[in-house]
């Protein structure tokens, strides 16, 4: 299951998803979850589908990949979908058992949502996977700069947002280590209730604080002898620019936006 998480990770490539500027990447994940969210109807959310499976088959990523990231969070879908299953009373009755009561409007909602919820890791994923942590930071730090009139830290802000995001697959190593040296000293990482394995993980969590300070500490101590002191003065070496390409997608995704409102308006479900 820690294997399985794919957070963060960067996938290099050469394909036209890889190749749009960070900036018109991040207003198309800005759009993409509007979509999602405004989405309130089966067609509309199909739209949203259709857009995401075109990103991905455009960037070449494995779709295989979009499912790893879903795995690990399975149990949260899950657990929403069972909170609008029995707590949505809307529609016919399809199962009634003492307080228990599982009407059509809640089957629907639970299948609605739970769609929303895997659409919308599938698609945010795609940011990370196409986009490099160096990339990332840059247009972070371009979007908010006109922040900087007012004394806003862009430029670190920036850089640690996409720290932290560069370290989460590093942690995940971190952690399946940790994990595999316990078993291998006898530790029962698996069986038991949910008491008796919180209480297991406290000999993983402990190391694992221990190794993310250091970490930390480690990476303070190379900025510093690297002279780095925050964005002041700071050139890059590749300049952000808009392509044609650029255009195209963002006005593709205006157009998916579009079809999902007016998808709402029409479609009875």
């Amino acid at each position: 299951m820690i294997k399985d998480i794919t957070l963060g990770q960067f996938f290099p490539g050469k394909s036209v998803i890889h190749r749009l500027d960070p900036r018109i990447k991040l207003l198309l994940t800005v759009i993409y979850i509007v979509m999602l969210f405004v989405a309130d109807t089966f067609a509309g959310l199909g739209a949203g589908v259709l857009f995401m499976l075109i990103s991905f088959l455009l960037s070449g990523i494995p779709l295989k990949m979009m499912l790893k990231s879903i795995k690990p969070l399975l149990p949260i879908i899950l657990f929403t979908g069972i909170l609008n299953l029995f707590f949505i009373s809307t529609g016919d009755i399809l199962f009634e058992w003492g307080i228990i009561k599982i009407t059509s409007g809640g089957v629907t909602t639970m299948i609605f949502m739970a769609s929303r919820i895997v659409l919308l890791i599938c698609g945010t994923s795609l940011l990370t996977y196409t986009t490099s942590p160096i990339t990332l930071t840059d247009a972070i730090e371009r979007i908010l700069s006109p922040l900087k009139v007012i004394k806003f830290p862009a430029h670190e802000i920036a850089m640690m947002m996409t720290i932290a995001l560069r370290f989460i697959p590093t942690l995940i190593e971190e952690t399946d280590k940790i994990m595999s040296a316990q078993k291998a000293r006898g530790a029962d990482l698996e069986s038991g209730n949910i008491i008796r394995r919180a209480k297991a993980l406290i000999p993983i969590l402990i190391p694992l604080f221990v190794s993310a300070f250091r970490r930390a500490e480690e990476l303070a101590l190379a900025m510093e002898c690297r002279c780095y002191r925050g964005g002041e003065g700071r050139t890059r070496l590749k300049q952000l620019k808009t392509a044609p390409r650029d255009y195209v997608a963002t006005a593709v995704a205006v157009l998916f936006l579009a079809a999902v409102i007016v998808l709402n308006r029409f479609s009875p479900l």
